[in-house]
């Protein structure tokens, strides 16, 4: 099977996009694990399908997988990169669309300077939301790592996410502590592992263990679920710059009830075609 690609990348957290429209994409994991090879494969953090929608009102389905083969629920660098992909293939000419996930239904926006923003729905904070086990929708949460006892906070972004905060992200123990909390039995789905460092009160510096994929130079929900967290916490408030090893996102969230917005650039590097 050949199959044609873009790959692509939102501030250095890197995809290959499959248009599943104008060409039958049908993978099993084996494949996706090639696919995202670094050495054997195309390499990326994630893979992701363009489809055709399955409801009315809806312009394209995204489907999300990660190198190691399992499909999740969400991923806000992929949005970016989706609409540009959709924009140049030709597959749509509307700066806004309406996008199915497994988490709902997102609308990213192509904006006149050629970043992206995108809707990324009403965080959620109940425990078998995320999922989690754990009581209420409490701002901070126990939860014993190796014979530490950290102090996260849980959000939804139509993924899991934990975030704790640290003193200086260039420091904290991404690579030790990030697969601990990832494989946590109190998240039954996993989760994406945020460390988070305020930098002031419109400004943080974070980095993220992502479930499935490992550490990534930026992951467009973890900045979300943690600017949420952050401002819960009364440390921050919005709008927010998030500071990834990959670069800069702009996050916007005006309290419960309410959607978060994220604004940040979205690169096609190559395309090709590969043999399956």
């Amino acid at each position: 099977m050949k199959l044609e690609f873009s790959k692509m990348h939102g501030l250095g957290n890197d995809f290959v996009v499959l248009d599943a429209i104008r060409q039958r994409v049908s993978l099993t994991g084996e494949q996706l694990r090639h696919l995202a090879d670094r050495h054997f494969g195309v390499g990326c953090d994630q893979i992701l399908l363009v489809e055709a929608p399955t409801q009315p009102d809806v312009d394209f389905r995204y489907r999300i997988f990660n190198a190691d083969g399992g499909e999740v629920e969400q991923c806000g660098n992929g949005a970016r990169c989706f609409v540009r992909f959709v924009h140049e293939t030709g597959l749509t000419d509307k700066r806004e669309i309406r996008v199915e996930t497994r988490s709902g239904i997102i609308a990213p926006r192509l904006e006149e300077n050629g970043n992206v923003t995108v809707n990324m729905g009403i965080p959620r904070f109940l425990p078998a939301e995320i999922p989690f086990l754990g009581d209420g929708d409490a701002v901070i949460h126990a939860l014993a790592v190796a014979s530490e006892t950290l102090e996260i906070s849980v959000v939804s972004m139509g993924n899991p996410h934990a975030v704790q905060l640290v003193g200086n992200v260039d420091s904290a123990p991404v690579a030790t502590h990030g697969p601990l909390i990832e494989g946590h039995p109190r998240f039954p789905q996993r989760v994406n592992a945020g460390f988070m460092q305020v930098v002031d009160r419109h400004a943080i510096k974070l980095r993220v263990y992502e479930r499935g994929a490992g550490e990534t130079l930026a992951c467009g929900t973890g900045a979300c679920a943690a600017v949420v967290a952050g401002i819960r916490r009364g440390l921050l408030e919005s709008p927010v710059r998030v500071t990834t090893r990959g670069g800069d996102l702009a996050i916007a969230w005006d309290g419960p009830g309410q959607p978060v917005m994220m604004s940040g650039p979205a690169v096609t590097v190559f395309t090709g075609e590969i043999e399956l």
